[in-house]
């Protein structure tokens, strides 16, 4: 595998070895997983025929539906075998089983450790660990797993509660946070309160996780202009998935996320499977290298992404992935015209006078979908829901149903015990 002082190889060298990856990756699927098996027999295609990653055009994408179906076909070593198990929700509802060997675990640390290098993050920095570690979620034991072997220090202070957050930083003084964007506003308006200098304390930066950093054109989001025209600190994104096992980190470029390798092939397709162009909105697909419980095969996670391929000035030879603009499940439809959640979110974001928010799809009585955003806000006059409606009609094109609501029946909905992440989207389009 490559290390961070390798991480410039060519074009031709970077094609090299993923396609002899690919190929152990094949041979590996081809004596141990049954899904695969069964799936290139069904399919009449011969393992031995995809030699390269333009070969893999020659059998079908793989679907969460299928991950939900045969979970256990998936699986390439036997119970015993299995170290660590994470979940994530799919497509039917029903959560889908990710074990880890020993083997695995020591992949993710390495995909950690390369993910926090490239944000400048060094042995001996001190961070703050501001997102779950239990719960069957893999981030945050990826996280501390990577730090770890990166040989930084790591403070596991867990999701939420502004008050415990700033008693460690203050305390510890740690240098960078890992957290959800969006909770480093809620950071700043506790300070502002409680009067902590924020912008005297020891943090330089936060890689952020779960919200979008970068439009299409990997220019900042309002949210991310927002935290720093209060806290000018070093903004970092990163992407990432259960099903990936890998992550695309921001360098100091802040161009979108850079690309491993040695541990993952993308493809980004069209509606209709088929490449885009550089640059051009599609499905991100993926192949995992190196997996050893649970393989996946050009994968269709439905998050739409666009890959970016000229020079980064960090000096990296790596292509790289910008935010992701929707996910094709969450895609909605209002009079005619389409949009994803993170337009929306970051339509939100516009207005500081908003303080907590929901936002709800659900279909009408003829079938269409319907808008509804539920807001906590120090404004709450006519005046200021008329000034957001215009603000979306001009900007999306579309006038959402705007409510205002108590701030604390807000916060369960978004801070729910049962899940893992802030949720500010609830799609209810699939409820019976």
């Amino acid at each position: 595998m490559m290390t961070e002082r390798q991480e410039q190889p060519t074009a031709e060298a970077i094609a090299n070895l993923q396609n002899e990856l690919l190929r152990k990756q094949l041979e590996y699927l081809k004596r141990h997983s049954a899904f695969y098996q069964a799936k290139f027999a069904r399919e009449q295609v011969s393992f031995d025929n995809i030699q390269t990653v333009a070969d893999l055009s020659k059998i079908s994408v793989t679907t969460k539906t299928d991950l939900q179906q045969h979970n256990q076909d998936f699986y390439c070593v036997p119970m015993t075998q299995i170290r660590d198990i994470s979940t994530t929700s799919g497509t039917l509802g029903t959560p889908v089983t990710f074990g880890l060997t020993d083997k695995d675990l020591d992949r993710l640390a390495y995909n950690e450790m390369l993910s926090f290098q490239c944000a400048g993050i060094r042995e001996g920095d001190l961070m703050q660990l501001m997102t779950t570690i239990d719960r069957r979620f893999m981030a945050g034991m990826a996280y501390f797993l990577g730090l770890r072997k990166l040989g930084a220090g790591v403070i596991r202070v867990g999701a939420g509660v502004p008050p415990l957050q700033w008693d460690s930083i203050l305390q510890y003084r740690p240098k960078y946070l890992i957290a959800v964007p969006s909770f480093i506003l809620k950071m700043i308006d506790y300070a502002e309160e409680n009067g902590i200098d924020y912008r005297a304390s020891s943090i330089k930066g936060v890689i952020c996780i779960g919200e979008a950093l970068r439009t299409a054109d990997l220019q900042p989001t309002l949210l991310a202009q927002r935290i720093q025209e209060k806290w000018p600190i070093e903004l970092y994104s990163t992407y990432a998935s259960t099903e990936m096992s890998t992550a695309f980190t921001e360098c100091s470029a802040f161009q979108g996320g850079h690309h491993l390798p040695e541990l993952i092939i993308t493809e980004i397709l069209d509606e209709h499977d088929q490449p885009v162009a550089d640059g051009e909105l599609g499905e991100l697909v993926i192949t995992t290298l190196g997996v050893e419980a649970m393989p996946l095969l050009r994968f269709k996670t439905g998050d739409l992404v666009r890959k970016h391929s000229q020079p980064c000035s960090c000096g990296r030879n790596t292509y790289r992935l910008g935010p992701v603009e929707g996910r094709l499940e969450h895609m909605v439809k209002y009079k005619g015209t389409t949009l994803y959640p993170p337009a929306m979110h970051d339509a939100v974001a516009h207005f500081k006078e908003i303080k907590a928010y929901v936002i709800e799809i659900s279909s009408n009585e003829i079938g269409t979908d319907e808008i509804l955003i539920r807001i906590h806000a120090t404004d709450q006059s006519e005046e200021f829901i008329a000034k957001m409606k215009d603000y979306f009609r001009a900007k999306l094109r579309v006038t959402p149903h705007i409510t205002i609501e108590n701030e604390g029946e807000l916060q369960k909905i978004i801070f729910n015990p049962l899940s893992r992440k802030p949720i500010t989207f609830i799609d209810k389009r699939r409820s019976p």
